[in-house]
């Protein structure tokens, strides 16, 4: 049964992009026509003696994740554990061993999280990244915009949408260093005297 729904979620992409950067290792497109995977990640690993596929099972995790959040409205976060689940339970169902091949994900998360963003998709979803508070992220992707290692012509929304996050994440960073320099330097205010001001 899960094998039928998977296969109908497969029928369901309309593009697969592996051309691109892709910040942890797969992603989706603002209007979830094209899932995209990191141009770098083998589309297979071997485990105890097959070759196992993995752009099904990133497939179905992106779609997934991409539903929850549009249609349902849900966080990134709970949408991401939902989708994490669904490809944990289709792994599973292949008879491939789910801490094998977290292995070899976390493995590219790791290298491919290290490298410099050379060719982001223009119209890469980054409500994951923007959710997930990944400010270092969000700046590389802000250089490889300056930089025009963006695929294609990066969409005006999408350089708007990077710079007022990471505006508002620096505003938010030196609120917090100001709050947390004014705690340090203030004398002690017990409760009686905190009411009266």
């Amino acid at each position: 049964m899960l094998d039928r729904a998977l296969d109908a979620i497969l029928r369901r992409v309309k593009k697969l992009d592996r051309r691109h950067d892709v910040p942890y290792l797969a992603g989706y497109s603002q209007d979830g026509e094209t899932i995209y995977i990191d141009r770098h990640l083998p589309t297979h690993f071997a485990w105890r003696g097959r070759s196992v596929e993995v752009t099904r099972y990133l497939i179905l995790h992106e779609e997934v994740e991409k539903t929850l959040i549009d249609r349902l409205g849900l966080h990134y976060l709970h949408a991401h554990q939902i989708a994490t689940r669904a490809e944990e339970a289709a792994v599973r169902a292949d008879r491939v061993s789910w801490r094998a091949y977290d292995r070899f994900m976390q493995r590219y998360v790791k290298r491919i999280g290290d490298e410099r963003l050379q060719k982001v998709p223009a119209d890469l979803d980054l409500k994951p990244y923007r959710d997930y508070h990944d400010y270092d992220l969000m700046r590389r992707m802000e250089a490889a915009l300056d930089a025009g290692r963006f695929g294609a012509r990066p969409s005006a929304r999408l350089r708007r949408e990077v710079a007022a996050y990471n505006a508002a994440f620096r505003a938010e960073r030196r609120a917090q260093r100001a709050h947390a320099a004014d705690a340090q330097g203030a004398p002690a205010i017990g409760p009686a005297r905190r009411r009266a001001r």
